[in-house]
This record gives C-alpha cells, sequence and structure tokens, in this order.
C-alpha cells in the first residue's frame, strides 16, 4: 500500500481504484526539487558512452491485460544498463587530476561495468568492488571493460562498506552507484527520452528502485513536466528498503535481502534519493520472485531478449497493478533497466515462471492404495495439461502424489482441489508454498520396502495435451504402479518413469503389452543408479 509520508498531502492507499488516486499536487519542496533537478537532467553528459533507447510496445503483453504496455528498453544499453548514463555523467565532471588518480565503486553488477566503461573512455583507473553473490556474468564483463575487481560480502552494503576503506587508503574518487546529484541527473535521462518518444497519453511509468537513483531521476523529471503521470516504484517483497523508509519518514537500514533480484538488494537507500523518492514518487508496488519471473517470460515472448529480473520488475508490477485496480485501456511505461543475466538462472526462471503467471497449480493428492485408484484419480484430471507427476509407493493403505497442472487463472487451484476432494481424494493446494516449489518437487520418491519386484522402465511420447493421460489409460489396471515420474521438460518428447509390479504369471501378457506400445521405452531396472537410491 501506499505510504503516507509527511510534510506531504498523504498518498491514495494502493487499494483504491487509480481513479480516486490521481497524483496530488506537488508540494513546494517537491516543486523545488524537480526544478532544481530539471536543469541538472537537461544538462547531463550520458551520450559520449550511452544511446538513446527506443520505447517499444509489447504487443502481445498488451492485448493480454487490456492495457497498452510501453518499454523502455534500457536493456539495450552498451553495458546491457542504464547504469553507465549516471556513472558517465558523475566522471566526466572530474577534473583531470582527480581522473588520474583514479576512481572506485560499489556495485551488484550493473554500475560497475558502467564505471568500468566510462573510465575506459575518460582514461582513468576503476577500482570496482562488488558483493561476492554478484553474477559471474558482471564480474567477467567488468574485467573485459578493464575494470579492477574486488569480492567482498554478500549485499551491496556489505560492498559499499569495504570501498569506502579502500577509497580513503588508495586516494581514489568514489562514484556512487545512486546517491549523488550527477549520477541521478545521469539516470533521469532516461525520463527525458520517455516523454520526447511519447507525448501522447501516459497514466504510469514503472521504475525498479534498489538505491533510488533511477527513481529519483526519473520522477524528478517527469514531475517538473508532466506531474500528472503517476511515477510507481517498485520493489521485491524482500528488498523493500525505500518502502519501509518513506512509510517510516526516515531512511530505514535492512537486517537482510533477498538476492534474486540483485540489481536492487540495497539495505539502505540512499539519503538524496530517499528526500527526492518521498517527495515525487506517487505510489509502490511490491511483487515476489514468481511474478518476476514470468515478466521475464513475458518480455522475452515480445522481444526475444532476456532480462535480469531487475529488468522485469516493472513489468511484473504493472501486471499486478492492473490486475489489483481491475484497469483496461490505460497507458504504461516500464523502464526495462537491465539484462544482465546468468544463463544458469534461466532454469529457475523458467520453472518458476508459471507458477508466477498463475499458469500452474500444485497439488498433494491422497488416493486409496488399491487396484484402479491411480487411474480413476487420473481420469479426474480430464483434458488438463499435466506439468508433473511424481509418486512413489511408501504405504500399504494410502498413496501421496506430487502433481502439477495447467491452469489459467490463481482461482483454478482452489477449484480444482475442491474437485478432487469431492471425489474423494484428500487434497492440499501447494500452488504457494515455497517448500513445495523450491525443494518438495525435486524431493518425492526415494527407497520403499514395498517395491518388491518392482522393475523399471522409461518411456517416451508425443509431447501434445493429452498424451500423458493417454499413456496412463493404456497401462493394465492390474499391475501396480510402484512409481512414478514425469515432468513437462517443454521438448518435443515426454518423458516418463514408471515402476510397475507384475505378477510372475503375467510375464508373458507383459511382454506383449509393451510391444503392442507405440511409446519407445528402455528397461532400467539393472541400472545401478537405480539400484542405489530408489531400490
Amino acid at each position: 500500500m501506499s505510504p503516507k509520508p509527511k510534510p506531504r498531502t498523504p498518498r491514495a492507499k494502493e487499494s483504491a481504484p487509480p481513479e480516486a488516486a490521481l497524483p496530488p499536487a506537488l508540494s513546494s519542496k517537491g516543486r523545488r526539487i524537480a526544478a532544481e533537478y530539471l536543469q541538472r537532467i537537461l544538462t547531463a553528459r550520458v551520450y559520449d558512452v550511452a544511446r538513446e533507447t527506443p520505447l517499444e510496445p509489447a504487443r502481445a503483453l498488451s492485448r493480454r491485460i487490456g492495457n497498452h504496455v510501453l518499454l523502455k528498453r534500457e536493456d539495450q544499453q552498451p553495458v546491457f544498463s542504464f547504469k553507465l548514463r549516471g556513472a558517465y555523467n558523475k566522471m566526466a565532471r572530474l577534473d583531470a587530476q582527480t581522473l588520474a588518480r583514479g576512481v572506485i565503486c560499489a556495485s551488484a553488477g550493473n554500475h560497475a561495468q558502467g564505471v568500468a566503461l566510462a573510465a575506459r573512455r575518460l582514461g582513468s583507473r576503476a577500482v570496482v568492488v562488488m558483493p561476492v553473490t554478484t553474477p559471474k556474468l558482471k564480474i567477467d564483463a567488468v574485467h573485459a571493460l578493464g575494470g579492477e575487481v574486488v569480492l567482498h560480502g554478500d549485499s551491496y552494503s556489505d560492498a559499499y562498506t569495504h570501498a569506502l576503506e579502500l577509497q580513503a587508503r588508495e586516494g581514489l574518487s568514489f562514484v556512487h552507484p545512486f546517491d549523488d546529484p550527477d549520477v541521478i541527473a545521469g539516470q533521469g535521462t532516461v525520463a527525458m527520452e520517455i516523454l520526447r518518444q511519447h507525448q501522447g497519453p501516459l497514466d504510469a511509468v514503472f521504475v525498479a528502485i534498489g538505491g533510488g537513483g533511477l527513481a529519483a531521476g526519473v520522477a524528478a523529471y517527469i514531475k517538473a513536466l508532466r506531474p500528472e503521470v503517476r511515477v510507481i516504484g517498485v520493489q521485491t517483497v524482500d528488498s523493500d528498503a525505500m518502502l519501509r523508509s518513506v512509510k517510516a519518514g526516515k531512511r530505514v537500514m535492512l537486517s537482510d535481502v533477498g538476492l534474486f533480484s540483485d540489481g536492487t538488494a540495497v539495505k539502505q537507500v540512499g539519503a538524496e534519493t530517499f528526500r527526492i523518492v518521498r517527495e515525487l514518487v506517487d505510489d509502490y508496488v511490491c511483487v515476489d520472485t514468481d511474478a518476476v519471473c514470468a515478466a521475464i517470460k513475458d518480455v522475452f515472448q515480445d522481444t526475444r531478449s532476456v532480462l535480469e529480473p531487475a529488468g522485469a520488475l516493472p513489468v511484473a508490477a504493472i501486471k499486478q497493478y492492473v490486475e489489483t485496480h481491475k484497469l483496461k485501456g490505460r497507458t504504461f511505461a516500464a523502464i526495462t533497466c537491465g539484462a544482465n543475466m546468468n544463463f544458469d538462472r534461466l532454469r529457475f526462471v523458467a520453472e518458476r515462471a508459471d507458477v508466477g503467471e498463475h499458469r500452474e497449480a500444485l497439488f498433494a493428492i491422497t488416493v486409496p492404495e488399491e487396484r484402479g485408484s491411480f487411474r480413476r484419480f487420473c481420469e479426474l484430471i480430464g483434458p488438463r495439461s499435466v506439468t508433473e507427476f511424481n509418486y512413489r509407493i511408501s504405504d500399504e493403505r494410502v498413496a501421496h502424489l506430487f502433481v502439477g497442472l495447467s491452469i489459467s487463472r490463481r482461482d483454478e487451484a482452489d477449484r480444482i482441489a475442491r474437485h478432487f476432494a469431492r471425489h474423494g481424494f484428500d487434497t492440499v493446494n501447494l500452488t504457494d508454498d515455497e517448500l513445495a516449489k523450491e525443494h518438495v518437487r525435486h524431493m518425492v520418491g526415494g527407497r520403499s520396502e514395498l517395491a518388491r519386484d518392482e522393475r523399471l522402465f522409461r518411456f517416451e511420447f508425443p509431447e501434445r495435451p493429452g498424451a500423458l493421460m493417454r499413456f496412463l489409460a493404456a497401462m493394465h489396471p492390474g499391475w501396480n504402479i510402484s512409481l512414478f515420474h514425469y515432468r513437462n521438460q517443454g521438448a518435443d518428447s515426454g518423458r516418463v518413469l514408471v515402476g510397475l509390479q507384475v505378477p510372475a504369471a503375467d510375464e508373458r501378457d507383459f511382454a506383449a503389452f509393451l510391444r503392442s506400445l507405440a511409446y519407445p521405452f528402455v528397461e532400467e531396472t539393472r541400472n545401478p543408479v537405480y539400484r542405489l537410491f530408489l531400490r
């Protein structure tokens, strides 16, 4: 919800309809700040290294949510982030003697690349202190630009403290990533371009907030020229230092911050950015990891570009804002502020995107351990696409299934759970359960004393809607399924691992069944991995 900072006119709560929450008239203090920074932004030196990035429509996303979404593509900068604007504007204003001694900065990665590029352009030494949690992609990029990297601490704040120590020891000039008027002014040129590129109706600009430099610069420029445009700050639920500070009326230090969106993982916002943001930013939205992953997927589908988590925050916030306030026909701009994503994080993003987009629901199902119950439950699933199906025999009376199903709306998960329960299957909706999403879905199974005479098979079948259910329907109801594992991997073939307990008397019939299947299979009963972990 929106805080009510003083001495400003209190903001409307986030839950109120936007029609009743128009941007309030700026206070005299707000007008002074906007006017002060307007001149700084108009005279900022950024285009020696930065480029004017496009403002592109996100057509597929716009159609889906019924509002016009524009993407300000700061991920297309030479260092794949807006940060070089502020870094260069700051460093270009240093005198030659100061530049000759060298500069130092603390950064989670994107500011570091901006400083390194600016230093190379200006012929200066650049020392960069980065948290040890910084993605390797960003570390390598700083090295490639000639920066000297020092890794220290788990967050930006830890790296910042160490950088100040090195600054004093080596006589370097500190280039702050956000809490500096020249840096803020450089970032404000993003808003200057947005208003020049889109002169028609614009309801709100959504901007990610870490330390607050981008939000401060953007808000200052927009409120100076078009105060009717709302500026909405976006943070993750586990790194919301700015929102907490505005609510408290003073800067708050977080004890811990979430690191998924490493570009906004800041324990305490800047003094100058706080002064500006509390006066000029109209509202705040906090989004979770799943929503960010879904937003990364949304932008990829529209642009074929992969944003880093911080770059996708504004897109996730627009979707949440539209859904909360039931909006249609509005025009929103999202500043996609970075694309420095480690490739190995994409698997996590892809897995969590469907949950964040409300496209996957997870359930724990209890079924009687008796012939036909497994198939009867599968018939209840009907034509729905199955994303995951895990089962391991463990009890003589009941079986516990871990099931993922495709959905189109979040409230479908509860309806499906009630549907299963009405037909006699105890069901727990795990869609919002972090333990289930992060760990348990990968751990279902293990050894079982009840899996006597089990034979293990890998099957492949064409991955299309209903294919898994057709596969299950082909299984002989008299043969006990003791293990079942399936995950939709997005490939052209589905892969299922099945443990079957077939009576010796049925061996001939079982062999005939395998021959009759249209699916390729491999028996894995003698595989040493199976014998070590599952047998």
